[in-house]
């Protein structure tokens, strides 16, 4: 009688065993993903994973995804870079460029981020009829800058001085984003 409980006792207890060596569950490996998929010195990259039972519905979502992700991105870096900024170069026009920089990212991230680029899609169908859409995209960080600067330009509420010290500001991003690009720098 011991001996007939004695080994599905083990094998249940293998089992548990090697649930709790995984409690959340398996690893997965999605598509894009990877440092190839990373932003880095020269690019913000982004990744979006939407699904819906028609494709044109679940890759509009993915690619919405994505979008959201690098807005953030940029938001984010350049709120660092004009915080670094700011420290370094004291002018009387510095306050005024930074709080109109800062709304200006967020009025260009809201609307368009420029040269966004697709750099993968793939669509899955399940047998339930659903699709998953996976889209990777990227934009280079010279091209974003210059757009900016751009924007900077033809800001009407923006004094010359201050459109001078965004200026040079960006020109300092944009050097160091065409600076990694030369190099092949990550």
């Amino acid at each position: 009688m011991f001996k007939s409980f004695a080994i599905p006792t083990l094998l249940l207890t293998a089992v548990l065993a090697g649930c709790a060596d995984r409690p959340w569950g398996e690893r997965v490996q999605e598509p894009f993903s990877g440092k190839a998929y990373e932003s880095n010195a020269r690019f913000f990259r982004a990744t979006g994973k939407a699904t819906s039972k028609q494709d044109g519905i679940a890759r509009s979502k993915a690619e919405l995804l994505a979008r959201q992700s690098i807005a953030q991105q940029v938001n984010t870096t350049i709120q660092v870079v004009s915080d670094n900024y700011g420290k370094d170069v004291e002018t009387e026009h510095l306050t005024e460029a930074m709080s109109r920089f800062e709304t200006l990212v967020r009025e260009i991230t809201n609307t368009t981020i420029a040269d966004v680029r697709k750099v993968g899609e793939e669509k899955y169908l399940n047998g339930d009829g659903v699709y998953t859409v996976f889209v990777a995209l990227e934009v280079r960080k010279a091209a974003m800058y210059r757009h900016l600067k751009k924007q900077a330009r033809l800001d009407t509420e923006l004094s010359e001085a201050a459109r001078k010290e965004l200026e040079r500001m960006l020109d300092a991003e944009i050097e160091k984003a065409e600076a990694a690009e030369r190099d092949g720098t990550d």
